[in-house]
């Protein structure tokens, strides 16, 4: 079978434990590039040995992270990227149809690809679900939307921010499993760094006069929108997880990963008013003033 007219690109580090399933998933590709930060496992290794371009990521901090860094300064031999994390698996035969859609795009630039999270041993079917993400693009089209140069603690990887791609879009048949949070440290982990990333977004947005528009595309984006006006933002958060998107059919697993996500937005909030204390904010949340 030959190969599809791509390039896949995977930012890592440390991610031994997950390269393997995720290099084997798209064996299809033409090329393959994994961007690395100084990993102390065996990563490189692993890449190397599947026939995969491992590249070097030097983080300043700031801007730009890992993938943007990655869509300006590799080399492509390809029109097409296809963005993926080391803990997300692409499914049997998704490589047919990105073949067919690569070469016969039909107008389109993008497209997106639906993804259903693994969580305490099953696949989440309501919660979080469905949750699109825009990952097969033509690669001179398409950047990671800017929406905080702060320095935020939150990692070198892009966090909620999205890919825009200048021009149309549609979406992929297949969906990818994501192995995102293996336990629930993992899921506290991570989501403890996420939430200095959201804090900073959101206080630079109230100070620009501007609102954050990070939670992706249509009503989901919206609701979102919405949500940072409204108090109880914790209890919404889980009422919108466990009820309004059923998480409750999803059994224990369902009620957790609500209650979760319940504790992230409890983190946003409150590192939110931390930071505008430190920023120079009142206790009433009013005009905002960087101290010099």
């Amino acid at each position: 079978m030959s190969k599809v007219a791509v390039s896949v690109v995977i930012p890592v580090k440390n991610e031994a434990v997950n390269l393997p399933r995720c290099l084997a998933a798209v064996a299809w590709a033409d090329e393959i590039w994994v961007v690395d930060s100084k990993s102390a496992d065996a990563t490189c290794e692993i890449a190397t040995t599947a026939g995969a371009k491992v590249v070097q990521f030097e983080f300043n901090g700031t801007w730009p992270k890992k993938k943007n860094w990655a869509l300006e300064n590799l080399s492509f031999a390809n029109e097409w990227v296809l963005l993926l994390d080391a803990d997300e698996v692409m499914p049997v035969g998704v490589g047919e149809e990105i073949r067919k859609v690569v070469s016969e795009s039909g107008g389109h630039d993008g497209y997106w690809i639906n993804r259903r999270f693994n969580f305490l041993g099953i696949w989440l079917r309501h919660a979080y679900y469905p949750n699109w993400n825009l990952r097969l693009f033509r690669h001179k089209l398409g950047r990671f939307e800017k929406l905080t140069e702060a320095a935020t603690d939150s990692g070198d990887m892009e966090v909620h921010e999205h890919v825009v791609v200048k021009g149309k879009t549609s979406r992929l048949k297949s969906e990818m499993d994501h192995y995102a949070f293996p336990t629930v440290a993992a899921f506290m982990e991570k989501h403890n760094r996420y939430s200095n990333w959201e804090a900073h977004v959101a206080v630079e947005g109230m100070q620009n006069g501007t609102q954050l528009q990070h939670a992706g595309p249509g009503a989901r984006r919206s609701l979102r929108r919405l949500s940072l006006k409204l108090p109880f933002r914790p209890l919404l958060r889980f009422l919108y997880v466990y009820i309004w998107q059923r998480g409750f059919l999803d059994g224990r697993a369902g009620y957790y990963f609500a209650r979760l996500h319940a504790t992230y937005e409890l983190l946003c909030v409150t590192k939110t008013y931390e930071l505008k204390l430190k920023m120079g904010g009142d206790n009433g949340g009013g005009n905002l003033s960087r101290k010099s």
